[in-house]
Formats: C-alpha cells, sequence, structure tokens
C-alpha cells in the first residue's frame, strides 16, 4: 500500500493548466482515467453536480486556455496534447464529447473535443480549459481568462 500512495501522487500532478505557467501540473480527476473510451459521437454527460444535466442544458463559467508548455503530454483521453488542435478539459464531460464555448462579450464561438480533464485549482468558476488553437479562435489569447457559455454539440 505504501508503494501505491507515491504513484497516486505522482499521477495527480499530471494535467492540464489556464495560462501558461511553467511547472504547474493541476491533479487529474483520477475517475476520469477510466472514461476514454467515449466515443466522439457520445454527447452524454457524466454524472455531476457541476454539468449540466442534459445535451440541451448550457453551462456558464469562466474558460482558461494551455498551450506549449504541455504540447506532446498524454491527456485523460490517452492522446497526445497538440495546442494547434481545436480540444478542450472539461471536469465532468464524458471525453470525445463535442462542445461550443461562446464567449460572453463578444458572441464569439469556437467547437472543440474534450480530450482532457480539468481545470482543476481553487477557483471553481473555471469551467474550461481551452488549446490554444481555440483560444486564439476566439479572440482570448490577451485576455487568458473569459466568460464563456458551453453546450454540446454534435461532432464537428
Amino acid at each position: 500500500m505504501r508503494a501505491l500512495v507515491p504513484a497516486l501522487v505522482g499521477l495527480a500532478f499530471f494535467g492540464c493548466h489556464g495560462q501558461e505557467t511553467p511547472g504547474f501540473r493541476p491533479p487529474v480527476d483520477p475517475h476520469a482515467l477510466h472514461s476514454s473510451e467515449a466515443s466522439p459521437d457520445d454527447l452524454a454527460f457524466a454524472k455531476s453536480a457541476s454539468a449540466p444535466s442534459d445535451a440541451n442544458a448550457k453551462e456558464t463559467g469562466l474558460a482558461t486556455w494551455y498551450g506549449e508548455s504541455l504540447a506532446g503530454h498524454k491527456t485523460a483521453s490517452g492522446e497526445r496534447f497538440d495546442p494547434s488542435r481545436m480540444t478542450a478539459a472539461h471536469r465532468t464531460l464524458k471525453l470525445g464529447t463535442w462542445i461550443e464555448v461562446r464567449r460572453i462579450d463578444t458572441g464569439s464561438s469556437v467547437r472543440v473535443r474534450v480530450n482532457d480533464r480539468g481545470p482543476y485549482g481553487k477557483e471553481r468558476t473555471r469551467i474550461v480549459d481551452l488549446s490554444r488553437a481555440a483560444a486564439e479562435k476566439i479572440g482570448m489569447i490577451r485576455d487568458g481568462v473569459v466568460k464563456v457559455e458551453i453546450r454540446v454539440v454534435p461532432g464537428p
């Protein structure tokens, strides 16, 4: 059992984060690691109080982004993170789910596939971490954190 604890602690520090912060590795939800079999067409939400209850529901909160410092690291889905792809991290949505992220102040939006878990940290109002490419598409690179609304959509 004692040998298992350091291994679990090590797993807890792999993940994604908001604005580029060298060396920062927030924990990954250990239950999320078993969700990698979710198909891209599966639009169901994981059961959670923080996620909308059905595919037509919307969730509003803050979005952040992450990029080059994590390029090549494995995501919760098992694929390698590529900041040039339209992907995102969400705490509870099934991996493979497609969502539309709409920036509240400008109305610009982007469709992304959830392939990782996050955002993590003390600020629970953060609901999604976007890849750099997705963040560029809605013009949030300079701002770093913006208010968004997300909803589940059919695949690309």
